[in-house]
């Protein structure tokens, strides 16, 4: 009988974050680490720590694992290796080497392990990486992930702080993972929204930063489980800027919207919004359905891009000539936090 992973844990996925809040509290105690060479640290956090090498070689390094969001194996150790592989690309990097995070009760299936491990490795290969050992121990919850270094030029990295008045905003995956997933536990979801939604999730965010390298963006940053206006209000602190959100060009996966207008959340809806909420505005008119996706956690999900209005149509048309998916969604301007019309 085969083994439902979903069944062994409280959350899964980006879900299963601890709580943005409670996290901004817990590194503002810290005390950021000061060197020459460190690009990227705490001061201020960002999708991964960059490391000057040289003139021309810093090193990316993050680490990223959750607990199974789907029960297939296989996908979920494509979906694990997915969302760590992404932050790399996120901040204008290359993957180079993997090391996998593994916890696993000892009587879940070898076969079962095997698969999560062969699917991880396979999609590491994907990225251009190799995965070269890792760490495993028991749990009685199984999670998976992976920590990845990659190499970007020092001068090429795309930070979450650097958006700029008069830029575009880009996405480039549809939201709605969270809602998906969990409608599909309560039946308002269907097996071919999961199905869809398990692509995306499986999607390198590696075609989209090979593109957008050349555009030289402001900002960028994936949208994962903070959802698309915790990450927003993230960019707009960190750079001194307002966000504009336009909620009618919002991409959503299929059976998204249908579980929202159910009135569904996921426990990640609460926790982004104790987080963030305080500083989104929300124009009148905008249904409920479209807040609550865009405050959805994210697995896996696509890049948040900053970058000066005059390159926006040359972008669009470069990424959509590829035929990759992306869907202008806003603007920045002077002021402060996130705006969501």
């Amino acid at each position: 009988m085969a083994v439902k992973l979903t069944e062994l844990v409280t959350s899964g996925g980006c879900a299963a974050k601890y709580p943005a809040a409670r996290l901004q509290e817990l590194l503002a105690g810290l005390v950021p680490a000061e060197a020459e060479d460190l690009l990227v640290g705490l001061s201020p956090a960002d999708d991964a720590a960059v490391y000057r090498l040289d003139d021309s070689t810093a090193l990316v390094f993050t680490l990223d694992f959750f607990p199974p969001l789907v029960d297939d194996p296989r996908d979920f150790g494509t979906i694990a290796a997915t969302n760590a592989l992404n932050d790399v690309f996120a901040m204008g990097g290359r993957p180079l080497l993997a090391l996998s995070i593994a916890e696993f009760p000892e009587e879940l299936p070898q076969e079962t392990v095997a698969a999560i491990l062969d699917a991880a490795d396979t999609q590491v290969r994907e990225a251009g990486a190799i995965l070269a050992g890792g760490h495993t121990i028991r749990d009685p919850e199984p999670k998976y992930g992976l920590a990845v270094v990659g190499t970007v030029h020092p001068d090429g990295i795309w930070p979450k702080s650097g958006a700029r008045p008069g830029d575009a905003l880009f996405l480039t995956k549809p939201l709605g993972t969270g809602l998906v997933l969990h409608g599909a536990g309560r039946g308002l979801a269907g097996d071919e929204d999961v199905h869809s939604a398990v692509g995306w999730m499986t999607t390198l965010n590696r075609d989209w930063a090979d593109v957008l390298r050349a555009f030289r963006p402001n900002a960028v940053t994936d949208v994962t489980g903070f959802g698309l206006l915790g990450h927003a209000y993230e960019t707009a602190e960190r750079s001194g800027v307002r966000l504009v959100l336009e909620s009618d060009r919002w991409p959503a996966l299929d059976g998204a919207l249908e579980v929202a207008r159910a009135g569904e959340r996921t426990g990640g809806d609460r926790r982004n919004r104790d987080f963030a909420a305080a500083h989104v505005t929300v124009a009148g008119g905008v249904g409920d359905e479209a807040v609550a996706l865009g405050w959805d956690p994210q697995t896996a999900g696509g890049l948040l891009v900053s970058l000066p209005a005059d390159r926006a149509p040359a972008l669009q048309a470069e990424w959509e000539a590829r035929g990759l998916f992306v869907r202008r969604i806003g603007r920045v301007e002077t002021g402060a936090g996130v705006h969501v019309d």
